[in-house]
């Protein structure tokens, strides 16, 4: 029977970013945005809990948590995917790859390459989508919510969209030459 786990050579997966000025300014970009995204799901957590608790004790929900939650989890994924890329977690079929890579790791390279170019295309295009809506919120001082009860700007959301998907798209990049790499040292 084969394995179809990983040993404990897991770590491989996470990219060594002292190799290159470049990688090493994408890694920190990404590790500091996965770091206020993760933080971002505490505030969530406890801003859900703090609703739950207040509307069923003390019947005093907190006004606008869900108009927060709903702009929160779209922000929290954009401010994580960088990283997820950079290390390859995204989702994928593990067990199809693993198994593949044993037959033929060039093939591999090339088919981590061509998904980090369809990701990077992606992301540009999600940037190149979102930066005039960015644009219009900043000047058109736009917000969400129900005005003279809850309304907060949407700016900072949007900002977020653009940044996380600028990184995320450079991230995809230095994925896609990386593998190219890979596959270059296989060859020999």
């Amino acid at each position: 029977m084969s394995q179809d786990y990983p040993s404990n050579d897991s770590d491989r997966f996470i990219p060594s970013f002292a190799e290159a000025p470049v990688g090493a300014i994408l890694g920190s970009v990404a590790a500091i945005m996965f770091s206020v995204g993760t933080l971002c799901i505490g505030g969530l957590m406890g801003l859900v809990v703090a609703d739950v608790l207040g509307r069923n004790f003390f019947d005093a929900p907190i006004t606008g948590v869900s108009e927060i939650a709903a702009r929160t989890v779209v922000a929290i994924v954009f401010l994580q995917v960088a990283a997820a890329i950079q290390q390859k977690r995204l989702t994928r079929a593990d067990f199809l790859v693993r198994r593949l890579e044993r037959r033929s790791p060039q093939t591999v390279c090339l088919l981590e390459a061509f998904f980090a170019l369809i990701g990077a295309i992606v992301f540009a295009l999600i940037f190149w989508a979102s930066w005039p809506k960015m644009m219009d919120a900043w000047t058109g001082a736009e917000y969400f919510g129900v005005q003279g009860v809850f309304t907060i700007p949407t700016f900072p959301f949007r900002a977020i969209t653009v940044l996380g998907s600028a990184v995320a798209s450079l991230s995809a990049l230095y994925r896609m030459a990386d593998e190219m790499r890979s596959f270059r040292s296989n060859a020999t």
